[in-house]
């Protein structure tokens, strides 16, 4: 019916040409104004009604031919043998980039005459009106159509369908989200036109229920092909954070980061990119779920096979730095084989807190094979393996006997830490911080920071000890304390605790002696010298035993000074003789004189 109507029209259009000269003129014409002799009335009569009758055929809604006028910034202007010309926007002829004055196009006739008295055209329309009835048919047999993707809009695409624009949703492009629809524009692919409605001229196309019904038919077709352990060729179709699709021909199967490599990689995309075409081994498939994985490195030898022999225990190596944890670091050997630097095989002398205090991610370091587990895929390192443990030469390089001297690094509550040369400590035990004085806690004599003159008491490079002593650095005073504090001397001193049995004192130079409760003076029986004596309290002293091979001086109190320290306020403490076995004599037996 429409190609009949637009024939008529056109066969019209061409009689109304060729009459156009002469019947527009008399269509203004009073019939007893024209010339007698040029037309007779009937003849008039005729014209009129053959003028008359060529307008009423152009009805509005049918599409007609028209000749390009003119072409101007934006408008292309039209004649279709009516009495005015009508215009198009030169938008609507962008599928004719070539169009020139002279030119035939076909276009909609919508209006006769708008408000300016000009016909009203569409070319757009009428393209749309042409094509109406392929994509009619289209749409009730189910057939796809072909089509290009324009622009990009809010929640899809415009199509370019034969020429009209249709909408193809976002959803419906492919059977995954797309990444990046620009991408795609440009491109031409096959369609189903999924709602149609002429009045609204609305269009809505699916390439996604093609795709699915390809899919299907090539999963079927799969589904008898495919089995485990195959090696297949695919396509790179999307790549994420842990893996990537791979396309079979028709069903996606995905290769997981951790069988890309045996060795580490950190993205997929190190090892794939998209559109890749590549050979993968078919590792598992269950079609309930639908899923398929798939291996890249299963393709390759295992590289822990031959580990042993390729790295026996004691060999140096060279790897990479590629992870650091807590308690070591993991060194990549070769792709597939790491093997971890213990915190503890990182350095012989340095007290390591944490490994990137040592190395670095990407650092190249050497390191001595420990040990090797091909089973559990293990393989233990030392970095100080690769250099001569210093504690092996120390007993040659510093004797015992050896003086030096060296930085007091840390105090604890047994002694104090000196270095002796850089990573290297010794212990200055409590008991070795002085001859005479009874030391409580090392800062009562040293202080972290201080240099201090030590002697070498011995050197364990096994347990990786040093017994360090700093009174041996001095003469023993107890050789000459005869000497010095004969029997029979008078001095003063004070009190410095308490003892179950007694009072050490402090007699001056260092020096301590004990005074048995039996030698402290009292009015009535002393059960505890705390019911006489305090620490600090002052005492007037005489020496009545000296002993320099068990190192103790035993006194007497002569005297109890009146002007004394106030007493403390807290309880005594009372210390048991075991803490002071170098200083409290087993037996007390001695002779004052009453004198």
């Amino acid at each position: 019916m429409a190609d009949e109507s637009t024939t008529t029209t056109v066969d019209v259009v061409a009689r109304r040409k060729e009459q156009k000269a002469v019947l527009r003129p008399l269509a203004n014409r009073r019939p007893e104004l024209y010339d007698e002799d040029e037309y007779t009335s009937a003849e008039y009569e005729r014209m009129m009604e053959l003028y008359q009758g060529t307008l009423a055929s152009i009805d509005e809604g049918e599409i007609v031919k028209s000749k390009v006028l003119e072409i101007r910034d934006n408008m292309v202007v039209l004649d279709i043998g009516f009495k005015s010309e009508g215009s198009i926007p030169l938008e609507e002829f962008k599928d004719m980039p070539d169009l020139k004055p002279g030119d035939e196009v076909e276009v909609l006739l919508e209006h006769l005459e708008d408000q300016e008295g000009s016909v009203v055209l569409s070319k757009k329309k009428a393209d749309f009106m042409r094509v109406w009835e392929k994509i009619r048919i289209s749409y009730e047999t189910d057939q796809p159509v072909s089509g290009t993707l324009v622009k990009k809009i809010k929640g899809g695409v415009v199509v370019d369908l034969m020429g009209v624009d249709a909408f193809l949703p976002g959803s419906q492009i492919a059977l995954r989200r797309v990444p990046n629809i620009d991408d795609l524009l440009g491109q031409k692919f096959e369609f189903k036109i999924i709602k149609l409605n002429k009045r609204r001229r609305n269009i809505v196309v699916s390439r996604r229920v093609i795709l699915e019904a390809e899919r299907a038919g090539k999963r079927e077709k799969l589904m008898k092909e495919l089995q485990k352990d195959q090696v297949r060729k695919g396509v790179v179709k999307n790549i994420t954070d842990f893996g990537a699709f791979i396309d079979l021909g028709g069903v996606d199967g995905l290769l997981h980061i951790t069988d890309m490599s045996w060795g580490r990689i950190s993205h997929p995309s190190e090892m794939v990119q998209i559109g890749m075409e590549m050979d993968v081994k078919v590792l598992d498939i269950d079609w309930d779920r639908e899923r398929i994985s798939l291996g890249l490195k299963q393709l390759q030898p295992y590289p822990w096979k031959a580990v042993i022999e390729k790295y026996p225990v004691g060999t140096r190596v060279a790897g990479k730095v590629v992870s650091i944890t807590n308690y070591g670091a993991f060194i990549e050997l070769e792709p597939g084989i790491e093997g971890l630097v213990h915190i503890s095989e990182m350095s012989w002398t340095r007290n390591v807190r944490h490994p990137s205090k040592i190395v670095s991610i990407g650092e190249t370091i050497e390191a001595v094979v420990l040990k090797v587990d091909p089973n559990e895929e293990k393989i233990s390192l030392g970095m100080k393996q690769t250099e001569q443990d210093p504690w092996m030469v120390l007993p040659l390089k510093y004797p015992v006997g050896t003086r030096l001297s060296g930085k007091v690094r840390n105090l604890t509550s047994f002694g104090a830490f000196v270095e002796i040369e850089p990573g290297i400590d010794g212990l200055i035990h409590i008991s070795d911080m002085s001859w005479t004085k009874r030391v409580q806690h090392p800062s009562e004599v040293v202080k972290k920071g201080d240099t201090v003159v030590v002697l070498i008491l011995n050197i364990d490079s096994d347990n990786k000890r040093i017994s360090l002593g700093l009174k041996q650095a001095t003469e023993d005073p107890w050789l000459r304390i005869g000497e010095t504090y004969p029997v029979g001397t008078e001095l003063r001193g004070t009190v410095a605790r308490l003892m179950d049995k007694g009072v050490v004192v402090d007699i001056g130079n260092d020096i301590e002696g004990f005074v048995p409760l039996s030698h402290i003076p009292s009015d009535k029986p002393i059960d505890s010298p705390a019911d006489v004596c305090y620490e600090t309290m002052i005492l007037d002293l005489r020496i009545v035993e000296v002993d320099p091979i068990h190192r103790r001086i035993v006194l007497t109190v002569v005297d109890i000074p009146a002007e004394q320290p106030p007493r403390p306020e807290t309880p005594p403490k009372i210390h048991t003789e075991d803490s002071e076995a170098a200083i409290i004599p087993d037996v007390i037996e001695v002779e004052v004189d009453e004198e």
